[in-house]
């Protein structure tokens, strides 16, 4: 495989210069960036004497994901400065004057790195579901963990992910009792260093085989989760699970948007109410002129339904002018054991109606199957 890799020079003077545009032009596969606006995959740079603030840019441009790989030039050799740009991320760290079978040796590492890599890239292309209250208090969370629990351990359907959006207010590690490392509010400071190893050894991981990833539990001391952080993590997410499950909360800011939009499925939770139909129509109304959300995307879910409910299927539907997707029973004596004890509703009651309607609902996410109605326009739990 014929592949040319883009590098980047940044020395102190013409001679370094000129003897590394000749070395690199020696080995081939590499050609010389033609903006500064073009993201390199190797970067060469040169520390002068104030390598502290140097260092402080170099670790802004990969944390940015400015740069694939940095390799360092120093007239000074000491451990603690080889250390500190190791730390930093470089690579390699090369002497001047240049010695060039040791620059040579560091580009063919670079190159194998980089193929291997290219070798080694996940084949996957994981699916997001966004899960969204239309109003606090339906059961957003509840459902998002154990849809995930029941795909990663039930339904054996590959690698799942759990995002927790709620910021300040997430509570995912407690519906899950895991007590994770890290939360994306820390995972994004380097976001430009992202990858399949690294998301696996930052994420904790529930008994089910389910990958959390948490939200932060304040807000101080974190950068924010704009959209494009958002679509960053995002898709070195999907090159590493097969489903990601994202509690959205029922934000409709510019993270969750952008969430929304790269999401296979949205499910959007309400309840038999007129508070929550209502809310559900103006969600319906606030995506309306979104093109990169069509509705047709948009699962609509009735959470805690009961069937002698004062509004019916056929009322709630006409009222928002939208088919229901699925109806989850309510069982508010098996949800809060789980919850209180930190287990998945499985766990608590295989037989119960509402496990067995979510292991449905499970089902029908993974294979894109509806309830089927029946005569009496009821729909289903199950297929």
């Amino acid at each position: 495989m014929n592949q040319s890799y883009s590098i980047d020079i940044k020395v102190k003077g013409k001679q370094i210069s000129k003897e590394l545009e000749r070395i690199v032009l020696s080995m081939g596969g590499f050609r010389f960036i033609n903006t500064h606006k073009e993201r390199p995959d190797l970067l060469i740079f040169q520390l002068s004497d104030d390598y502290e603030k140097e260092f402080n840019l170099l670790d802004d441009i990969s944390a940015s994901n400015g740069v694939g790989e940095i390799f360092i030039v120093s007239e000074k050799q000491d451990t603690s400065l080889l250390r500190q740009a190791m730390r930093m991320g470089a690579k390699e760290f090369l002497s001047y004057p240049l010695n060039e079978s040791e620059v040579i040796t560091a580009l063919t590492s670079f190159t194998k790195r980089a193929q291997q890599t290219t070798l080694n890239e996940p084949v996957r292309d994981g699916r997001i579901i966004h899960m969204m209250g239309a109003k606090g208090g339906v059961g957003t969370t509840t459902v998002a963990a154990n849809l995930a629990m029941m795909i990663a351990e039930l339904k054996n359907a590959g690698s799942v992910a759990l995002v927790d959006l709620n910021t300040v207010f997430g509570e995912i590690p407690l519906f899950l009792s895991v007590k994770p490392n890290y939360h994306w509010g820390q995972i994004i400071k380097s976001i430009g260093r992202l990858d399949s190893t690294f998301l696996l050894n930052a994420m904790a991981k529930h008994p089910s085989g389910v990958h959390v990833l948490p939200s932060p539990s304040y807000l101080n001391g974190h950068p924010p989760a704009t959209a494009e952080v958002i679509e960053r993590l995002l898709t070195a997410m999907k090159k590493t699970f097969d489903f990601i499950i994202v509690d959205g909360g029922q934000s409709l800011e510019g993270p969750v948007l952008k969430t929304m939009e790269m999401s296979d499925q949205i499910v959007l939770l309400t309840l038999l109410s007129l508070p929550c139909l209502h809310n559900t129509n103006n969600v319906f109304k606030s995506l309306a002129g979104l093109d990169n959300i069509p509705k047709d995307r948009i699962k609509l879910v009735i959470n805690r339904f009961l069937k002698k409910s004062d509004i019916s299927i056929p009322e709630a539907e006409d009222s928002i002018k939208s088919k229901i997707f699925w109806k989850i029973p309510n069982d508010y004596k098996t949800s809060m054991s789980a919850i209180n004890r930190g287990k998945p509703i499985y766990e608590i009651s295989a037989r119960a109606g509402i496990t067995k309607s979510l292991a449905a609902l499970a089902d029908a996410l993974i294979d894109g199957n509806e309830q089927k109605p029946v005569k009496n326009g009821w729909r289903l739990f199950g297929r």
